[in-house]
């Protein structure tokens, strides 16, 4: 992430997007809010971007980005009394 360009901030905004879905994806599976589990390594967020949409162009990130928001935002509903319940939200 520290390669892209700040010109390229939509690039990062889709990094981001990816980490928080993935994040409260893992939340859900394990259902525990432990730091380790809420806030994993950034790797393998990278590692969708990379893999799946180093290549796209301006406007198919961005909406990449959204539905990796809306993805996110489904799974926090689930995520949310999980880790309120443990103190971590």
């Amino acid at each position: 992430m520290q390669d892209i360009d700040v010109r390229d901030s939509h690039k990062r905004l889709l990094i981001q997007q990816i980490y928080r879905a993935q994040s409260m994806q893992r939340i859900v599976e394990a259902r525990s809010c432990e730091c380790p589990t809420r806030y994993p390594s950034w790797a393998a967020a990278e590692q969708v971007y990379v893999e799946h949409f180093a290549a796209f162009e301006y406007w198919d990130i961005v909406e990449a980005a959204s539905e990796y928001r809306r993805q996110a935002n489904q799974l926090r509903r689930e995520a949310m009394p999980i880790c309120d319940a443990a103190g971590n939200w």
